[in-house]
């Protein structure tokens, strides 16, 4: 189908989001011409805004519009119980569940060397400093059980074992899920059931 030009721009510019194929990014180009200039507006200038002020909280490294994130600065959270994610989504779906209630440290993806990413390329450093300075009671990994995540696993674990318990999620996800998409049932089931890592 042949699109004019400004049209077709925004629907190649909607094809970059993860998960959206031509046929969603034509629904949601098409979505967009209906609204009102001023929802559009707003919609530009939402997605300007989080570009420009959301970046990295300085201690957990999970998203934050401020130098420490919410979750961090809470008081009511569990100092002495960290929980280890590869990515800011997990922290979002683990946050769902409402049953961890400690503090959380995000490492910025996984160990996979044939992308070209190691230890160093992620945020397992400052968390060795954190773990190692903070002494918690115990540290969560809960890396989503992929042939890159169980490597994370495993290297962050001998990491960290010479300084507090060390205990991973029981596997209640399939193996290549991710925890973004599991749901809140199996993801709080998979936190009760987590071992120490041998």
């Amino acid at each position: 189908m042949v699109y004019t030009r400004p049209l077709a721009r925004l629907i190649e510019q909607l094809q970059r989001l993860p998960g959206v194929g031509p046929k969603t990014a034509q629904r949601l180009a098409l979505h967009i011409l209906k609204r009102s200039e001023d929802e559009v507006q707003a919609l530009a200038q939402a997605l300007i805004e989080a570009k420009q002020q959301v970046g990295l909280c300085s201690v957990c490294f999970h998203l934050s519009a401020e130098p420490v994130c919410e979750i961090c600065r809470n008081p009511n959270r569990d100092s002495n119980t960290f929980c280890v994610v590869a990515d800011s989504r997990d922290v979002i779906a683990l946050e769902k569940t409402r049953e961890f209630s400690g503090k959380y440290h995000v490492l910025g993806g996984v160990i996979s060397p044939m992308d070209g990413i190691g230890p160093e390329q992620l945020n397992v450093s400052p968390l060795v400093k954190r773990v190692s300075q903070q002494k918690p009671k115990e540290v969560i990994l809960a890396i989503t059980p992929s042939v890159e995540g169980e490597t994370t696993t495993l290297y962050v674990g001998q990491l960290l074992k010479p300084f507090t318990k060390v205990t991973r999620i029981a596997f209640g996800l399939p193996v290549g899920g991710d925890l973004e998409y599991a749901d809140e049932i199996t993801l709080a089931r998979a936190l009760e059931g987590r071992r120490e890592i041998d």
